[in-house]
């Protein structure tokens, strides 16, 4: 009886043991095993797994996520004061540098985010006035390529990749809009001048 009265509690604290160590891993999630601090490995595989009791584990989504950035202010490359924002698709690729590197990736990806947009939007100018020129207006593959380039390079470090980016919202700032409007129908205005006179001077020639 005495015997039996000892193993009750063993099979319970055993049993105890053993459920603490199961978890769930959903499809799309993974999970960063360490132990007593030390990186111990990734596990992806979706299903009820297990592992010993002290170790530590952290769920990590790499699903696609999907950010539509707030407006942000900055001169383009003239200096004219433009509104830009962006769609960006992004996933964790590295589930260690996402956990370890940084102390909050979704906020770090937030940061880059606006401050490569920021970047690529003050590398060229808002409309076209010499030729040749690639323009955030006219030429938008372009420059989506370009930020997403430059948000996969700032966002590596945390173990992040970047699907797809592009340009969601484009326009001149409230203070110069105006200004600039008159600009581009004075500029239409002399384009279309310029055009009958060459159709004169053709018309001549013939």
């Amino acid at each position: 009886a005495r015997a039996e009265s000892i193993a009750v509690p063993v099979t319970v604290v055993l049993l105890v043991f053993v459920l603490i160590g199961f978890f769930m891993i959903q499809p799309n999630t993974s999970a960063v095993i360490t132990l007593f601090g030390e990186y111990r490995g990734t596990e992806r595989s979706e299903g009820l797994r297990w592992i010993w009791p002290w170790m530590m584990r952290k769920k990590i989504s790499v699903r696609q996520h999907n950010i539509h950035s707030e407006r942000v202010k900055v001169n383009d490359l003239r200096g004219n004061p433009i509104e830009v924002a962006c769609n960006v698709v992004w996933r964790v690729a590295d589930t260690a540098q996402a956990a370890f590197d940084v102390d909050d990736y979704k906020t770090f990806v937030n940061i880059q985010i606006e401050a490569g947009l920021r970047t690529v939007a003050s590398r060229h100018p808002y409309d076209d006035i010499e030729e040749n020129e690639t323009t955030l207006r006219s030429d938008g593959e372009v420059v989506n390529a370009e930020l997403r380039t430059e948000l996969n390079e700032r966002l590596s470090h945390a173990g992040i990749v970047v699907e797809e980016a592009g340009l969601t919202h484009l326009a001149y700032a409230p203070e110069i809009a105006g200004a600039m409007l008159r600009r581009q129908q004075a500029e239409a205005v002399i384009a279309a001048r310029a055009k009958l006179v060459l159709g004169a001077v053709s018309m001549v020639q013939m």
